[in-house]
């Protein structure tokens, strides 16, 4: 029998992988901009190896892919037809995948995100994220998903209606909140006052996700520790953000050789920014070791990236057999049967 997220959390760290949206647009199954998730509906193979190699790589959980699947998004690209069989198949493709798991079936997660519509000064936006959340919610139920994963919200208020969307629904909620460049959510809240109130409110698992990397959002993944008694969870995207570029949106890359056709490197010219695997398995250790509970990364991340922020924190996972191992390599390994002038050659390659 399958433990649920809470018997995990109980249990040690569980392992979040996300990122599937900029890992699809990179594999050519999704459209850089609209960022909308219809390769569930187009390409659901696609979809599925996706799922599959986040899942062999550590994740305890397949997420199912309806991050930009709300209504607003599907209006925008003039879709709204497909809004509820995309969501409903990329749930039944995460269960087919989760139950591929050789030692235990993964969770399959329900996912709800930041709308782009709510404005704190209006009311009738509030009711439409309402709305929009009630109904994807009622799809996940419907399909038996074992929790919600409501995420990358910048306003708090967003995030409190997603919380009480997936609670009326009777289902576990993990919320996690985006913050942007400012360093504060855009309705005036501290990321470790919002999650200590979302906590308090009956989130299972509260945190921060997406925008930031490991460098920019660790000191506030310390302050929601500090501040919140329940679980924590951290899922930074892969690239090198800094003090004065603290999130993806605006990262320059002064190393360019071209004129690129958009004003920042975001979202298609982030290449040259990324962390390396190691790079991403120190900041696991550190935040298993200030302890955050539910540990991922986000946009950007790939399985082996993934795989590197997993066996830092101590999980041994399916492809853990195909982690780096140099022993054999002709000019860096150390296999006694290799030959001498390939390795002493290897600083001149």
């Amino acid at each position: 029998m399958k433990r649920s997220l809470e018997e995990r959390l109980k249990d040690g760290t569980v392992i979040a992988g996300e990122g599937y949206l900029f890992e699809l647009e990179r594999r050519g199954y999704l459209q850089a901009g609209s960022f909308v998730p219809e390769v569930a509906l187009d390409n659901p193979e696609a979809l599925k190896q996706t799922y599959r190699d986040y899942m062999n790589a550590g994740s305890d959980v397949v997420l199912a892919f309806t991050y930009n699947a709300h209504r607003e998004k599907m209006r925008i690209i003039g879709k709204e037809d497909l809004l509820e069989p995309l969501n409903r198949n990329a749930i039944r493709l995460a269960k087919e995948v989760s139950k591929e798991h050789p030692t235990e079936e993964a969770l399959v997660a329900g996912n709800i995100s930041n709308t782009n519509i709510f404005d704190p000064e209006d009311a009738e936006s509030k009711e439409k994220v309402r709305s929009m959340f009630a109904e994807m919610v009622e799809w996940c139920k419907d399909e038996s998903v074992d929790y919600i994963n409501g995420e990358t919200f910048y306003y708090h208020e967003e995030a409190v209606i997603a919380l009480e969307e997936i609670q009326k629904a009777g289902l576990p909620a993990v919320i996690t909140l985006g913050l942007m460049g400012e360093n504060i959510l855009r309705d005036g809240y501290t990321v470790e006052e919002s999650c200590k109130i979302l906590s308090e409110k009956g989130a299972l698992v509260v945190g921060m996700n997406c925008f930031r990397g490991p460098r920019t959002m660790q000191p506030y993944l310390a302050e929601i520790r500090k501040n919140v008694d329940g679980y924590v969870g951290g899922l930074p995207i892969p690239y090198r953000t800094t003090e004065e570029h603290p999130t993806f949106f605006n990262l320059p890359d002064g190393g360019c050789s071209c004129h690129l056709p958009l004003e920042t490197t975001f979202p298609t010219s982030l290449d040259p920014l990324y962390h390396n695997r190691y790079e991403l398995a120190e900041w696991a250790k550190e935040a298993k070791d200030i302890g955050i509970n539910y540990i991922g990364l986000c946009c950007g991340a790939s399985p082996a990236m993934l795989r590197a922020v997993a066996e830092a924190a101590g999980v041994e996972t399916v492809n853990s057999k195909y982690s780096p191992d140099m022993e054999k390599h002709f000019l860096f390994g150390k296999d006694e049967t290799l030959k001498k002038h390939n390795l002493d050659y290897r600083l001149k390659a």
